[in-house]
């Protein structure tokens, strides 16, 4: 393998953390004819060490979705430290994306699989006026919000659920089920310093279907907006369809804040039984 700098003489993986504005990006995924986030990265790493390496995400974050903590591993030839993959790409990486920190990881850690929460943030700016510096990571709601209804409402998603209706269609997930650990609605003092300016949704779980969050967030601004009462919720679970949620929310306002990774996954062996393979698939499932 020409131009590689630092070689080995057996692979090393290499673990990522990333963060990106994901404004002018396809989502995380390769795409032909398309800019990625996964193909950006992709794109740094030839240019430190000459190696054509995809690497992997725990989230595969939709077109316009941003991250705050995006978990990322690839495996290469290369001896370089892992401060030194930190710095070697972000001089490569354009300025909305970055590299946060790096560590050395075993042969067989894979991100998608080591990740056992996921906690994603809905940013929504409901002031009186609308937004200017922040415009492209909120969702402009052009009325008060109920905060109060939207709670309860919330509240409705926490635990084990078929969560059909809170996924784009078609699908080919076979399981729908997925545990909500926490789901939290309150106000925020906007980043233009505005008190009260924006109403933020904070989800917190094992993993998600396809645009799952963004389909909360669509529904519970309905129950926000007087539109539906917050029991109606519950509904819309046991309906398991889509048609029966609220729409779904632009991607802007959408953000992966951060993911736990199981210790025992990260650092051993994948786990090789049928059982512990079924329990751990609800996380290959991305937002």
């Amino acid at each position: 393998m020409t131009g590689i700098t630092g070689t080995n003489d057996s692979p090393r993986t290499i673990r990522l953390t990333l963060a990106y504005e994901g404004t002018r990006y396809s989502g995380w995924q390769v795409q032909p004819g398309r800019s990625t986030v996964q193909g950006a990265l992709a794109e740094a790493i030839h240019g430190v060490t000459g190696e054509t390496i995809l690497p992997r995400g725990s989230s595969r974050t939709d077109a316009g979705v941003h991250a705050l903590s995006q978990v990322v591993g690839f495996t290469t030839a290369s001896s370089l430290e892992p401060a030194v993959w930190v710095r070697a790409l972000n001089a490569k990486l354009p300025s909305d994306i970055t590299v946060l920190e790096g560590f050395a990881a075993p042969d067989d850690f894979d991100p998608v699989w080591a990740a056992v929460r996921k906690r994603y943030r809905y940013r929504i700016h409901d002031a009186a006026w609308r937004p200017v510096l922040q415009r492209h990571l909120v969702w402009r709601w052009k009325s008060r919000l109920d905060v109060t209804a939207m709670e309860v409402a919330a509240a409705e998603l926490v635990g084990e659920h078929d969560f059909t209706s809170f996924e784009t269609t078609p699908s080919t997930r076979r399981s729908k089920v997925r545990t909500i650990h926490s789901a939290r609605v309150f106000r925020h003092t906007g980043y233009d310093d505005a008190a009260d300016a924006e109403v933020w949704i904070e989800v917190i779980g094992n993993g998600f279907l396809y645009n799952m969050v963004r389909i909360i967030a669509g529904s519970l601004v309905m129950v926000g907006s007087g539109k539906r009462k917050p029991e109606w919720i519950r509904e819309v679970i046991a309906a398991q369809s889509r048609p029966a949620a609220g729409p779904t929310a632009p991607p802007q306002g959408l953000v992966l804040v951060s993911i736990e990774l199981d210790p025992g996954v990260s650092t051993t062996q994948s786990p090789s039984t049928p059982a512990a393979s079924c329990q751990k698939s609800q996380n290959t499932s991305e937002a």
